[in-house]
């Protein structure tokens, strides 16, 4: 019955360590610009 408490533990802060990560992400703007990253892969840099 502990190793059930431990495991319980562990995936909550697993969960809460990822959504964690995820608001991070949201407030550093990661999901900003989602068309534009796959527009540009269509057009050649070849300006040089």
């Amino acid at each position: 019955m502990t190793v059930m408490l431990y495991l319980i533990a562990i995936s909550l802060a697993l969960g809460l360590g990822g959504l964690a990560l995820f608001l991070w992400s949201l407030r550093d703007g990661q999901y900003e610009d989602l068309d534009g990253a796959a527009q540009r892969i269509l057009f050649d840099d070849d300006d040089r």
